[in-house]
């Protein structure tokens, strides 16, 4: 699924405008949505429910689309569909205070939101397959998006409440969808549908497996932070503003590591930078359990560079070697569904049970435990790697 013809400069800028713009809504998701409900008057345990739904639904839908994308051989169509149905299911979401209700209105918008980092990647990487452009120089403006809209959306909240979060969430979908209208689709229209008797071999082997079972430790501490951040700065007394710094910071924190990471990352193996990452992530959390002053959170946030940067960057990378290009689509979704929807799933059930029944330093103690434990599995699989079978074949 690989365009014919490189992609014009225009179409490369409607590419990271729309990365640029549905990261928007991830700012809003990662750093109000918990906001709002609260405002709303759920507690911190529904919250964590709210979020748990999601992801839960995460698991099928990043895996059903990512299917659907390589079957028809069309990700902007994809695109266009899920974020008509992320605004439908959205516009509805906001208007209801019954908890059964929204638990089920926000599994509908998970079904269509969880796919979009998955199939936006696959378009990235198809995009810049067989050319001298870099999946960083795109993926950088889901940086640039995620922290703009962390600030200027917090200083908003901060002025006129979290009632206004509804208002910038439709906002950004109705951008999102006018911009991937206008997107160029990555397809071969020479390409035969892809025959996925040779996919299941490659993610049912046991190396593979083991990769995506070392890698839901490291998403599970990683995606505890994401959904209950703003909730802990909040009870130390932040206003939306700091919380918007936050992760502002967090953001612009990724974008010089992109960059490194594009030019020297080749040099270094993916299984020990993924070690390096989850042992900057053991420490990072370690230190969240000691913040007393909201303030020092956005210090401790910029280590997300090397952590999340790191994360992201190479774990793209070993499922791209490990994965054919007919896949793209379907790899991706898979790598999703473990850092996204398990991930988040687990993290929102057993953080949010830990921050309202011990503490919030209780449930970072935890994310630092299970990312040392993440370290230890990613060196234990490059040992392996790196013995006398060499690296392990995909297909066994």
């Amino acid at each position: 699924m690989q365009s014919e013809e490189p992609t014009s400069p225009r179409e490369d800028m409607t590419l990271r405008g729309f990365t640029f713009s549905f990261f928007t809504m991830t700012a809003i998701i990662a750093s109000y949505f918990p906001l709002y409900f609260q405002y709303k008057g759920y507690s911190t345990v529904q919250i964590g429910l709210l979020y748990s739904v999601g992801p839960l639904i995460g698991i099928v839908s990043n895996l059903f689309w990512g299917l659907m994308s390589d079957k028809y051989q069309t990700v902007k169509k994809v695109l266009l569909l899920i974020l008509l149905g992320q605004l439908f299911v959205a516009f509805f979401m906001f208007r209801v205070d019954g908890f059964a209700l929204l638990m089920v209105l926000m599994a509908g918008f998970f079904f269509f939101q969880q796919p979009m980092t998955s199939l936006n990647d696959s378009l990235v990487l198809l995009t810049v397959s067989g050319t001298k452009k870099s999946y960083a120089s795109f993926r950088v403006w889901g940086s640039i998006g995620f922290a703009t809209a962390a600030l200027v959306f917090g200083e908003l909240l901060r002025t006129f409440g979290a009632g206004v979060t509804p208002l910038l969430a439709l906002g950004s979908i109705i951008l999102s969808l006018g911009l991937a209208s206008m997107l160029r689709d990555a397809r071969d229209p020479q390409f035969k549908r892809p025959d996925f008797s040779g996919f299941v071999p490659i993610i049912m082997s046991r190396p593979f497996l083991a990769f995506l079972v070392t890698l839901l430790i490291v998403s599970t501490a990683h995606r505890m932070n994401d959904g209950f951040l703003a909730l802990y700065l909040q009870k130390l007394g932040a206003s939306p503003s700091v919380v918007g710094w936050s992760w502002m910071a967090s953001a612009i924190s990724e974008i010089p590591i992109f960059f490194l990471l594009s030019k020297y990352g080749h040099r270094y193996k993916e299984l020990p930078l993924l070690a390096v990452c989850s042992l900057v992530y053991a420490i990072r959390f370690l230190l969240m359990t000691f913040v007393e002053n909201p303030l020092w959170a956005i210090a401790i946030q910029l280590m997300h560079s090397v952590s999340f940067g790191i994360f992201l960057f190479t774990a793209i990378r070993y499922i791209q070697s490990a994965i054919p290009d007919q896949y793209r689509a379907s790899g991706q979704a898979i790598f999703a569904m473990t850092w996204s929807g398990l991930a988040g799933l687990i993290s929102g059930t057993l953080g949010g049970w830990i921050f309202n029944t011990w503490s919030p330093q209780a449930m970072y103690g935890t994310a630092s435990a299970l990312a040392f434990v993440a370290l230890l599995g990613f060196l234990v699989l490059h040992a392996r790697q790196s013995g006398p079978r060499g690296a392990d074949d995909f297909q066994a």
